[in-house]
């Protein structure tokens, strides 16, 4: 008896300094960001999950960019893109624009869905497209075709805004179709806390944490760096 009293007496210590551990490691993790030493513009991209957001307190918080969601697939639209493109640029920060796109859906009515959403301004950032498996999207087409239609995407929402669009592009989606490879636009690369290296050219944008909380946004927000 006494023998598992002094063994339980050194493992609740033991617990203890593991339990504040992951404290301290959680909460380091909420609130941090590349340095702005290092990365100079860094920002937010966010969409209606997270409500009402307040931009001026956002902006005070460090972000000199922010990226709205405005549509996904081929008629989906964010019931808060309206609000939060106006809102931002009340704020002088700059926006853009970003759409979720779905292998399951035609690239033409994806590019006409963000066209007649996004009006073209010269101030906006270049439009952004999120490639990744989507929920409910069971279909893995060929690589050609996917291509090809990421392509026609682009071609048509690059007539509509007039700049290059960046593919945020996630590691599994690129390890399985090697867009990276196979388009050449700017890559905004995906992966939390340590620089990405699995595009086939550098990256210009990085998402470096996607659990970072900030005041005047409720729940975690996507931060994002440019590269210096």
């Amino acid at each position: 008896m006494r023998r598992w009293t002094r063994r339980f007496g050194r493992i609740v210590p033991l617990l203890i300094v593991i339990g504040l551990a992951l404290v301290v490691a959680w909460s380091f993790a909420l609130s941090w960001r590349p340095a702005s030493a290092n990365f100079p513009f860094q920002g937010v991209d966010v969409d209606e999950r997270h409500g009402p957001i307040d931009w001026w307190t956002v902006r005070a918080g460090g972000a000199d960019f922010a990226y709205v969601r405005a549509t996904y697939g081929g008629t989906g639209r964010d019931a808060r893109f309206a609000a939060n493109w106006a809102d931002i640029y009340a704020t002088g920060m700059r926006r853009g624009a970003l759409h979720v796109y779905s292998i399951c859906n035609l690239a033409a009515d994806q590019a006409n869905n963000f066209n007649t959403t996004v009006p073209r301004v010269a101030d906006a950032l270049p439009a952004a497209v999120q490639i990744d498996f989507t929920k409910g999207c069971e279909s893995r087409p060929e690589q050609h075709v996917v291509i090809d239609e990421l392509r026609r995407f682009m071609t048509m929402v690059e007539q509509h805004t007039g700049k290059p669009v960046l593919m945020k592009l996630t590691r599994r989606f690129d390890a399985a179709y090697q867009v990276s490879a196979a388009i050449p636009r700017p890559v905004w690369a995906v992966q939390d806390f340590f620089p990405p290296d699995y595009a086939a050219r550098p990256w210009r944008m990085w998402q470096a944490n996607d659990m970072r909380r900030i005041d005047g946004v409720a729940g975690a927000v996507n931060w994002d760096v440019v590269a210096p």
